[in-house]
């Protein structure tokens, strides 16, 4: 009964963690495309003719801003369906 306790305690924190992970990652990507968005504009606005150039410049850095978060998600499924934080606790169990 105890191994049972620990391997639940096991995955509720891992539940947190990739909650943490998928929701700070969400939030980090929201608060750069603002930031990235905003500059852009600015820049737009202060010469007209550089459009194009800041254009391209934004959706490669707002493809970098989306790469970040989609690194997360992967790490968040890697520890939802892959927990390597179960290993020990299954080798006690045995």
């Amino acid at each position: 009964m105890e191994i049972a306790k620990l391997v639940a305690d096991v995955q509720g924190m891992t539940v947190i963690a990739v909650a943490l992970i998928l929701g700070l990652g969400a939030l980090g990507t929201a608060i750069g495309f603002a930031l990235l968005g905003g500059k852009f504009l600015e820049g737009a606005a202060r010469q007209p003719e550089m459009i194009p150039t800041l254009q391209v410049k934004m959706f490669i850095v707002a493809g970098l801003l989306d790469a970040v978060t989609m690194i997360g998600v992967g790490i968040a499924l890697f520890f939802t369906f892959a927990n390597p934080f179960l290993g020990p606790v299954q080798a006690l169990a045995h």
